[in-house]
């Protein structure tokens, strides 16, 4: 079975300034939540590696930047540069951190509170970053964790960076949001998970196990891992039910949704198999019988990859115009503001980004 890498190919809704390769452009970082974790990973990820600070610029609000600065690094930070925008990233001292100011200043807010501020704030942020990417300012989006309950409370309509960032997407590209299908997928050494659905009830959730999203979340799997160089990733599909159904004893979604969709991407020359047990698919992923699982909902894909530790997970959103990842944990409001959150997940992310960016070229 032939492993060679795929042909790369360039998503034509990113444009690049013309004559600058993917890899000359900076990783656009979205502070995540000014009350939270985020802002104080970024500048610990960037005092901890001093060589990523001429690859990166941060976006959201300069004040709770150098705050956080100071919280990490208090016998002195790194020079921290405010640029006008991301394009100016080549005008930054060097050995500096580059940073942009989304929107009006913030006052000093309360670490680890949920606020319409803040969510409005983060939001923001994460905007302003997909628009740089898209307006082929910055190769990749790196997104510190939002809080979904300050962004409710700041009345966005969106519960999370995977569909706020297809919106943003469909915009872009002057389509409708269905037409830019996305789906979430999370990475730790040794596994890689994707799921059917994300951010809704179990309920929902389990309505949502139907032929055709399964199908498609199939299909968007296997253009990812192609463009990232495998020529036939193998791509595991977890059933629903416990035993996979045991051939309908423990219900029919594995029959008449999960096999049909398996047998439709196998007839287009995809390499999936299912629909496998989920209480053991996941550890013969691990044990190299496949490249990637696809699970039916959040929980089911979400836990096996974080029980191997969130300070290696990555989240990346699949099916985007750009690429964007994310540390695999939240805003920690319970250690926000003690400057002891670690940024190895973020770090994670970041190598992530400008790897598969660069693939992507």
């Amino acid at each position: 079975m032939s492993r060679r890498a795929a042909p790369k190919a360039h998503s034509p809704a990113v444009r690049r300034t013309e004559g600058s390769p993917v890899t000359d452009l900076p990783l656009a970082i979205s502070m995540g939540d000014p009350a939270g974790i985020g802002p104080e990973t970024v500048m610990r990820a960037l005092i901890e590696r001093p060589a990523l600070r001429e690859r990166v610029v941060v976006l959201g609000d300069v004040g709770t930047l150098h705050r956080a600065a100071h919280l990490v690094a208090p016998a002195g930070p790194p020079v921290l540069a405010e640029l006008s925008a991301v394009a100016d990233a080549a005008t930054r001292p060097p050995g500096a951190v580059a940073l942009v100011q989304v929107g009006e200043a913030l006052p000093a807010l309360p670490w680890g509170a949920v606020s319409a501020q803040a969510g409005r704030a983060a939001a923001a942020a994460v905007r302003a970053g997909a628009r740089a990417v898209l307006a082929g300012q910055a190769r990749a989006l790196v997104t510190a964790p939002l809080h979904k309950e300050a962004l409710a409370a700041a009345g966005e309509p969106f519960p999370g960076h995977t569909e706020l960032l297809q919106a943003l997407a469909a915009e872009h590209l002057g389509v409708a949001i269905d037409a830019v299908p996305v789906r979430m997928m999370l990475s730790a050494p040794g596994l890689a998970t994707v799921l059917v659905s994300i951010h809704v009830a179990l309920r929902e959730a389990l309505d949502a196990v139907r032929a055709p999203n399964v199908l498609q979340t199939v299909r968007i799997t296997h253009a990812h891992f192609r463009r990232m160089g495998l020529a036939r990733p193998r791509i595991a599909v977890a059933g629903l039910n416990p035993h996979a159904g045991e051939g309908g004893l423990f219900g029919r979604e594995e029959i008449e949704h999960i096999a049909p969709a398996v047998a439709a991407a196998r007839a287009e020359g995809i390499e999936a198999s299912g629909p496998h047990p989920p209480d053991t698919v996941f550890m013969r992923a691990r044990q190299g019988a496949f490249d990637v699982v696809v699970a039916m909902y959040h929980d089911q894909g979400l836990i096996p990859v974080k029980l191997l530790g969130v300070e290696h997970g990555v989240n990346t959103t699949l099916g985007l115009p750009f690429v964007r990842t994310s540390p695999d944990h939240g805003t920690a409001f319970d250690i926000a503001g003690q400057g002891i959150a670690s940024a190895d997940s973020l770090l994670a992310a970041i190598e992530a980004a400008a790897a598969a960016s660069a693939l992507s070229a």
